[in-house]
């Protein structure tokens, strides 16, 4: 029976003729009528697929097939049709010749097989069909609506480019030309979806990145066999070195100037059509320590700067459990006045310090997403006055202390001052088995989980690049851009990232004082 219904399956599938013309890569036919309906019969059931007969000069007969939505109307009709329905009696060699020289459209690309004629069709290029001819053309002439140039509200700054990455992929490639105007900068498109078809490009600076490193970016990228490719993300986890990670080991970003900058020290870029958000690797975990507008305030100021980021790096992770372990194992260590005053704050408590902590930043963290989701106009002022009320509420019903909910308040201010989201999201959720760690075990809970976390930032790679570096493994050299932010006179190097190392960026003695410019 199982067997019979196989059959019975495999045989509605091939009698379905679009089935047959996907199977179908050979070239087209001589027969027009049968290119034309083997074309019709893949889009059998899609109502924006508009197909036009007409005739060339009056005589020769074609039909012009494109998608509804995604082709210059007017600039087919002005560039294409009238021009070729006209007659004309000079002489063409040949019908590419023909169709070049009567038509104003920059790019005419002749098709021999079916499979390249439907690609271009589902891309958005009208294809023309001539009767006697085993060959099809595309016109590039692809329109569609695409959002305008803004900053990202994610990423923004004070002061640097107000511009940011669009889901459309020529206008990303085009932003990253006009930051490096060099023909070193190399951009390998790749193909990479079985039903989105969706293109995807991998830029790199040639001569500063490895060559080995892009070969093994490109082994990912083409190894990837998926259904279709929806955003960046999607390619993040397929590529990425330690999947079940919390820490992530490609840096996303919106902004052009920031992909620049990687790509001038030696990484590489993945673009997604359909995606705002680049990729960038190899990475370390300082990279999503570091904002753009470090580099573009002065280097003392982005400094003290990144030291406060540091600082509230740990305030973020360990605060709460810090707590936790105090008033549970280690009461000693407090002042005895402050004791006295948390002691009388947590006497109506009826829960211990642990479960105390947990109900705050769970309820911490679902009103940051409820404010994330909801609309813009209202999730800030839902998030901020949700805080405010419950904390409030539950201070005075005695569910929680005073101390707890301030506790959570600077903890949650802390972990906004890490630039990268996703940065910040491996954090939150570290946080969690830290609580439980110090809330069974103290203090000694809280120096295993630290030891345990970076044993894995110590193992885990981006791309061959390890995660600590340049501090694990040092390499003193590299460290003017990771615990300060040395003067863009001092940065003459780039990082060592792998393999072939293209040393130096700018040329020495940039210093400026007195004696290098003015009376």
């Amino acid at each position: 029976m199982v067997k019979r219904r196989r059959k019975l399956v495999s045989s509605r599938k091939e009698s379905n003729p679009a089935t047959r013309i996907e199977k179908n890569k050979g070239a087209l036919y001589d027969d027009f009528d049968k290119n034309e309906n083997h074309i019709r019969a893949v889009y059998s059931e899609a109502s924006d697929l508009i197909f036009r007969h007409f005739y060339i000069a009056g005589k020769q007969k074609a039909v012009l097939f494109y998608l509804d939505g995604l082709v210059d109307i007017q600039e087919l009709d002005d560039s294409v049709l009238s021009p070729l329905m006209e007659e004309f009696t000079a002489e063409y060699s040949g019908v590419k010749e023909l169709l070049e020289k009567k038509i104003s459209v920059s790019g005419v690309k002749e098709l021999t097989k079916l499979s390249d004629c439907v690609k271009k069709i589902s891309s958005g290029c009208p294809i023309i069909l001539l009767e006697g001819w085993s060959s099809g053309f595309a016109l590039n002439l692809t329109k569609f609506e695409k959002r305008a140039i803004e900053e990202p509200p994610a990423e923004a700054v004070v002061r640097g480019p107000r511009e940011g990455f669009v889901e459309t992929l020529e206008v990303n490639r085009t932003m990253l030309r006009r930051k490096i105007k060099s023909p070193k900068l190399k951009m390998k498109e790749i193909e990479i979806g079985k039903y989105s078809a969706t293109p995807v490009i991998l830029a790199y600076m040639d001569g500063i990145a490895d060559e080995n490193l892009i070969k093994e970016a490109e082994n990912r990228l083409k190894r990837i066999d998926i259904d279709g490719v929806l955003d960046s993300g999607i390619i993040e986890e397929l590529i990425e070195d330690y999947p079940y990670s919390p820490f992530p080991q490609l840096l996303s970003t919106e902004r052009p100037d920031v992909a620049t900058s990687h790509l001038l020290e030696g990484r590489f870029v993945i673009l997604v059509d359909g995606s705002p958000f680049v990729l960038i690797a190899p990475v370390t975990i300082y990279s999503f320590l570091q904002a753009s507008e470090d580099y573009y305030n002065r280097f003392i100021i982005s400094t003290l700067i990144r030291w406060l980021r540091y600082v509230f790096l740990l305030i973020s992770l360990l605060l709460p459990s810090i707590y936790v372990a105090v008033i549970t194992f280690h009461a000693e260590m407090v002042p005895t006045s402050l004791m006295i005053g948390m002691a009388a704050s947590r006497e109506a408590i009826p829960f211990p310090a642990l479960i105390e902590a947990l109900l705050m930043e769970i309820t911490f963290e679902a009103l940051r997403e409820a404010g994330l989701r909801l609309p813009k106009q209202v999730g800030s002022a839902v998030s901020i006055v949700g805080a405010l009320v419950i904390g409030e509420a539950a201070v005075m019903a005695g569910i929680v202390s005073a101390p707890m909910v301030i506790v959570v308040a600077l903890t949650g201010i802390a972990s906004f001052t890490i630039p990268r989201y996703s940065g910040a999201s491996a954090i939150r959720m570290l946080r969690f088995p830290m609580i439980l760690l110090a809330g069974t075990l103290g203090l000694l809970g809280i120096m295993l989980g630290l030891i345990t976390i970076i044993i894995h930032l110590a193992t885990i790679r981006s791309f061959g690049v390890p995660f600590l570096s340049p501090m694990a493994p040092l390499m003193g050299s590299e460290t003017k851009d990771i615990l300060v932010r040395a003067p863009w006179w001092k940065l003459n190097t780039r990082p060592h990232l792998t393999g072939k190392y293209n040393k130096y960026r700018q040329a020495p003695g940039q210093k400026p004082g007195p004696k290098h410019g003015g009376d």
